[in-house]
């Protein structure tokens, strides 16, 4: 008697599915619980794979250009998550503000929050952009950086830096529209702009059909092409005036106590990402010392992490956007039960990526790096098998810490990264890096150790409530 219901309910998942991808409107304060969660997660995972996706791309290429390249690459990407950082925290705060004021059935609020916080993220990349291009030498020299790999690779360093506002505008903006239950544009924006990078890598790294032979400057000029594209995307839908946001110019004009009330969010939400960031810095630091082939390896392992972390990450906006609209909405049981759900789907997807990174890390490993590179694909392949270990505690910690900056308490989970990033990760793997015999694989042991505890911690917190309280 079941035969028959089964292309109806596959019928249903498929129209589910295209609903998320195409972006329709829905009030996820009254839609049911499983299905807010899957039409909202559906894009924002689709849009952080085409994260994951460049992510690796990126160093596909960069990997044809010697150990020297991708050792100045990964250094670039280690200090410039700081950057990361700041787009992450301001993107959190503005998902935090939009959310609250649609869930309060207040768009024109939610849209001036939006505006102000663009405002903001432009002071602060040019600021940011000033120091990176005059210094980016140094910043090299200070990340251990080889002589030879520096002289190669310095030039792509201040392009990362200098262009730093692509990078800032599109997770804010992204955020904006999460915030407002758009996760299909945000999703979409993040797409253009990372096709747009894929594109432009082989063509202009190795100068294929006329465009001129760049090399390692090459992947930065894509890299900051691709994602100023994916910015005009975002920035010529804000000006559609459609959906629940309808941005006009006057909202641009400063606000003190809306960027006063912006900045109170952003600065615990940025400094949060800011001690993971540091932390990453100082472990790609120590395992520098071990020369570039080392350091390659283990960037390349972050490179592979990342792209199956960012899909988990995606899920997690998830879960910051149902919290913040049932909060405006005063439903914070609601609130709740969404995280529970939420994090039951990321626990289950970061137990299979455990899997595939204990059996088959040479396979992974191996689409990236030369056979010659002997030393780079062990250093790589014992990260993957190592970090791995954390997987499953780091997708609910993960759900858990977006379910607290959703609902506007960032200054919780910030707490929780800076005893055990700082007071925990980074001494434990300075003690086995220079006070044991394990090498490399001391200093990345530290992760999923550090990972584990804050899960722990971050859940424990949540459990007790306080963050329902919260006024944004």
């Amino acid at each position: 008697m079941s035969a028959p219901h089964q292309p109806n309910r596959l019928s249903h998942y498929l129209q589910l599915i295209w609903s998320a991808i195409r972006g329709d409107e829905h009030d996820y304060t009254t839609l049911s619980l499983r299905k807010a969660v899957v039409l909202l997660a559906i894009p924002m995972i689709l849009e952080l794979c085409m994260e994951s996706v460049f992510a690796v791309t990126d160093i596909y290429f960069v990997n044809k250009l010697g150990v020297h390249a991708v050792s100045v690459v990964g250094l670039t990407e280690s200090v410039i998550t700081l950057i990361y950082s700041i787009g992450i925290g301001l993107s959190a705060a503005a998902t935090a503000v939009v959310a609250r004021r649609i869930g309060e059935k207040n768009p024109e609020a939610a849209s001036r929050a939006g505006a102000q916080s663009i405002l903001l993220a432009v002071i602060i990349s040019i600021v940011l952009a000033i120091p990176g291009v005059l210094y980016a030498e140094t910043i090299l020299t200070w990340m251990g950086a080889e002589p030879d790999a520096i002289r190669e690779g310095v030039n792509y360093t201040r392009i990362m830096y200098g262009g730093n506002a692509v990078i800032i505008l599109i997770f804010l903006i992204n955020g904006i529209f999460r915030g407002a239950g758009n996760a299909a544009i945000a999703m979409q924006s993040l797409w253009i702009g990372n096709i747009f990078n894929i594109l432009l890598d082989p063509l202009l790294i190795f100068g294929k059909f006329g465009f001129p032979e760049m090399g390692i400057e090459g992947a930065a000029i894509a890299t900051v092409t691709g994602r100023g594209i994916g910015v005009v995307y975002q920035i010529y839908h804000l000006n559609k005036k459609s959906g629940a946001l309808s941005l006009s110019l006057s909202m641009f004009k400063p606000v003190g106590t809306i960027l006063k009330h912006l900045v109170n969010i952003a600065w615990p939400a940025t400094f949060q990402f800011l001690i993971a960031s540091a932390s990453w810095i100082f472990l790609a630091a120590m395992v520098a010392d071990y020369g570039s082939p080392a350091s390659a390896g283990y960037q390349t392992a972050i490179r592979l992490i990342i792209f199956f972390i960012l899909p988990a990450w995606g899920m997690s906006n998830a879960a910051a956007t149902l919290v913040g609209q049932n909060l405006g909405a005063n439903n914070p049981d609601r609130a709740e039960q969404s995280v529970a759900l939420t994090a039951r789907y990321n626990a289950i997807f970061m137990g299979a990526v455990t899997l595939i990174f204990l059996l088959f890390p040479k396979t992974l490993v191996g689409w990236l790096v030369p056979e010659i590179e002997i030393e780079q694909t062990r250093i790589a392949i014992l990260s993957l098998r190592i970090i791995s270990a954390g997987y499953l505690f780091y997708g609910i910690g993960m759900v858990v810490t977006q379910a607290f900056n959703g609902a506007g308490d960032t200054r919780t989970p910030t707490i929780v990264h800076l005893f055990g990033f700082w007071a925990f990760q980074i001494p434990l793997a300075y003690v086995l890096h220079h006070y044991s015999n394990l090498e490399v694989a001391g200093i990345i042991l530290a992760i999923p150790l550090a990972e584990t505890l804050m899960a722990v911690a971050v859940l424990i917190l949540f459990r007790r409530g306080k963050w329902k309280q919260v006024q944004v």
